[in-house]
């Protein structure tokens, strides 16, 4: 069972600019709470118990969110605000742990992932998650990240969750190429290979990498052999192509829909989706969305 999970949140956020430029892109809000915390929340309803973040000096506003912060828990009790100090509370459940890495240098995806080896160690699995995709399992029983690990717990075969996105689009994403017949969803399939972002006349499938991966630690020693490839840097695709080339690696399809929120465009969807949902806001929301839907 996969219990540890590694979040990449080193990177400066140039697709956030101006947004990003003094605060993390990762603490920008949804609503009432900062992405990152959906995150979390996604991975700890998978069942995963140990968060790494892998960081960088100028993110210490993460991991302070994720601290206790004794002065203002003990304000809030002394005003009687219990409500909301049991809202602050319960970002981190108590059997949930937080441990923070640093990337010292920007050096790519993969080496973010190397970084957490020494928490990791090479003979326990693992799933990472990418934090500016948002995955809204919204209506599901369990969460696409808990299908995904229970499919890795059944095989021992690594998985990448996948989505189907529009064909004129393929050229945005990495994409799929199944063995075979592309896996429904909710389901898994063996891939016979990953292409990163191909023409649209080329593209083997409409299945999109969205973010979410469940690997095994054997993935870190063939990281810390992988040559910087795109970008001159460390590529996390390559690795995992080593590994389906010697074990196998499957596409799980999820049922969800995820939202960009790294996009400008992808973030105010997101806001639009959890915000009318709210519980203590969705009413209101809903009400300022029908007021305003009708202006040019």
């Amino acid at each position: 069972m996969i219990r540890k999970a590694v979040l990449p949140v080193a990177g400066f956020g140039t697709r956030c600019l101006p947004a990003s430029k003094a605060i993390p892109k990762e603490m920008i809000t949804i609503v009432d709470r900062p992405v990152i915390q959906y995150v979390v929340q996604e991975a700890v309803e998978a069942g995963i118990r140990d968060i790494v973040l892998v960081t960088h000096g100028s993110k210490i506003a993460i991991e302070n969110h994720f601290d206790k912060h004794f002065e203002l828990e003990a304000s809030l009790e002394a005003k009687g605000k219990h409500e909301l100090l049991e809202e602050l509370r319960s970002i981190v459940p108590e059997d949930v742990n937080i441990i923070s890495v640093r990337q010292s240098e920007p050096l790519g995806l993969g080496h973010a992932v190397l970084c957490a080896r020494p928490v990791i160690g090479d003979d326990e699995p693992f799933a990472v998650l990418l934090p500016d995709v948002l995955v809204d399992g919204h209506g599901l029983e369990r969460n696409d990240l808990a299908g995904m690990i229970e499919a890795f717990d059944a095989t021992g075969r690594s998985q990448l969750m996948v989505e189907e996105v529009p064909h004129e689009l393929v050229y945005k994403y990495g994409i799929v190429a199944p063995e075979g017949e592309p896996p429904a969803a909710g389901e898994a399939g063996a891939l016979a290979g990953l292409v990163e972002k191909p023409k649209v006349e080329e593209a083997p499938s409409d299945l999109a990498v969205i973010g979410r991966y469940a690997l095994p630690g054997a993935i870190f020693p063939l990281l810390a052999e992988t040559p910087p490839g795109a970008g001159n840097e460390i590529q996390l695709t390559d690795a995992i192509e080593t590994l389906r080339q010697q074990s196998g690696v499957d596409a799980w399809r999820m049922r969800g829909r995820t939202y960009d929120c790294g996009h400008q465009l992808g973030y105010l969807e997101a806001i639009l989706a959890y915000g009318r949902r709210h519980a203590r806001y969705g009413e209101g929301f809903r009400e300022l969305l029908a007021r305003y839907s009708g202006e040019e």
